[in-house]
């Protein structure tokens, strides 16, 4: 409708300006035909406003019928009011037929511009074409007869109703081929038993989307993996490390609940919704964090990485962005550790999946949070390379800025191979405890074996460290109302996510890859 408002109410905007210099010569017959112009258009504009808020799906189906049927009809009338031909035709110096043209053009451009843009089946277009084109094919030869012959008006009323009916036969076949591709979109966009709703997420190995399981009535994340970031073997050494992931069942690492492979060769696994927000937009938002909430964060994320370090995985990536808070079960500031499915096996070493983590080193390792033993070797990797990452996390929450900053990666690089980091305390705006200033420190060292030994370790001193001002739930509750305050601030401006088309999901085997990034 936007598209006919703006169209029409050009046309109405030229004829009137090419009319103006005979407005003299008479009035009422030059005029009436542009006031059912003008009333079509502003007819066109109200629907187009009309259509702006969410509607359901039977007021759209009448509106569209009856917008349509109505529309062509207005337009249909701008013959009537030429019904004084005898003055019209000279006025004008046009053939008496013409009267019939502009309305036969403007019905013909309704029908079809709303079969190429709503979506119908071609039944339902052809018959709600075929009332809309009914007016002027009954209305021209009337207009027709008080200037011409009767065979002429025959003639007349054969060449109306052709090409009215060339108009309905386009409206059909356009409506035909947009209706199939919306199909073959809507089958792209189920996986297995999933059906991809909006993009929520996406990186350099994939996108995630949310998405609704066709048995549960439950929101999932689904996330599509590059194939072209794996062999056939690497994928299925990969396809059971993700088997393995799955198996991690502490409340603070994202469940993941289903994995496979679509037909042309994309890998994706189903995890959890988190509807939160990552530590990194936490602190762009709120700033730096006491504390108190600071060691109630850590101590959540600690659980989630020992049990990960007990079956054997490290996480690679720990960083702001992979920690999600979210409410659960009316408990508010839970910590989720997402991006297991890309993890690396503890253990022997297993070629193809080696070569994959250092293929996809400049994604996986985000150099703000790598720990030096990254840089030197991927064979020297161990659970206490998580920690060194979750130490830089910590100091981020406590001081708001990075532990080290530089102008390129590679002076980034160079400080966690050389630097000795500043205590965070001199950074933060809040008291640091120096119990938690000297955990942050000892994870940051440069030498693993200098690190607590695990994360288990880690968590029993973080759970005993003392705190001042330790985060309570009254505190998290508090904060929670605030941030759901906000978000449906944000939401009701009118920010909102995209919904995934065939070109969101067909970008996944070729996109770019950002340097530095994480998923």
């Amino acid at each position: 409708m936007g598209c006919i408002f703006l169209i029409s109410g050009s046309f109405y905007l030229i004829d009137v300006a090419f009319s103006a210099p005979a407005l003299g010569v008479d009035i009422a017959v030059l005029w009436a035909p542009k006031l059912f112009h003008l009333a079509a258009t502003i007819l066109a504009g109200t629907i187009w406003l009309v259509l702006r808020p969410p509607r359901s799906m039977a007021f759209l189906n009448r509106l569209d019928a009856g917008a349509t049927i109505v529309l062509s009809t207005a337009y249909g009338l701008m013959a009537v009011a030429g019904l004084d031909a005898d003055r019209l035709a000279p006025l004008m110096n046009l053939e008496p037929w013409r009267a019939t043209t502009d309305p036969l053009m403007a019905c013909s451009y309704v029908v079809v511009v709303r079969a190429l843009i709503v979506p119908s089946r071609p039944g339902r277009t052809v018959w709600i074409s075929l009332l809309a084109m009914l007016p002027i094919v009954m209305i021209g030869p009337y207009v027709l007869e008080r200037a011409t012959g009767e065979l002429e008006v025959r003639f007349a009323t054969m060449d109306l109703a052709m090409w009215s009916g060339a108009a309905i036969v386009v409206s059909a076949i356009a409506s035909r081929v947009i209706y199939g591709l919306r199909a073959e979109v809507a089958k792209i966009r189920r996986l297995g038993q999933y059906t991809l709703e909006e993009k929520i997420g996406e990186g350099g190995m994939g996108i995630v989307y949310r998405a609704s399981p066709a048995m549960l009535r439950r929101p999932t994340a689904i996330k599509l993996l590059r194939p072209d970031q794996l062999g056939g073997e690497g994928l299925q050494r990969f396809e059971r490390e993700v088997q393995l992931t799955a198996s991690l069942t502490h409340p603070n690492t994202v469940a993941i609940f289903d994995y496979g492979r679509t037909p042309d060769g994309i890998f994706y696994y189903a995890m959890e919704y988190l509807d939160g927000i990552n530590l990194q937009r936490l602190v762009t938002d709120d700033g730096p964090q006491p504390p108190g909430r600071v060691i109630h964060l850590l101590v959540q994320v600690c659980g989630s990485l020992a049990e990960a370090h007990g079956v054997g995985l490290i996480h690679r990536d720990i960083k702001p962005g992979n920690i999600l808070l979210v409410e659960r079960g009316g408990v508010p500031d839970v910590v989720k550790v997402v991006d297991f499915g890309l993890a690396k096996r503890i253990g022997p070493a297993d070629t193809a999946v080696t070569e994959f983590v250092t293929t996809t080193s400049a994604i996986q390792g985000t150099p703000l949070y790598m720990p030096p033993e990254a840089l030197r070797s991927e064979a020297t990797l161990d659970a206490r390379s998580d920690l060194y990452a979750l130490g830089a996390v910590g100091y981020f929450l406590l001081t708001g800025a990075p532990v080290f900053q530089a102008g390129t990666v590679v002076e980034v690089f160079a400080h966690h191979l050389n630097t000795v980091p500043q205590p965070p305390s001199r950074h933060a705006p809040h008291p640091v405890p120096a119990a938690l200033d000297d955990m942050i420190l000892r994870c940051l060292a440069k030498d693993p074996a200098d690190r607590p030994a695990d994360a288990l370790t880690l968590r029993r001193e973080l759970s005993q460290c003392p705190c001042d001002r330790p985060w309570t739930t009254e505190q998290a509750e508090a904060w929670w109302r605030g941030f759901r305050a906000r978000r449906g601030a944000a939401a009701r401006v009118g920010t909102g996510r995209l919904a995934p088309s065939a070109a969101d999901i067909a970008v996944v085997r070729n996109q770019p890859r950002p340097a530095g990034t994480g998923t």
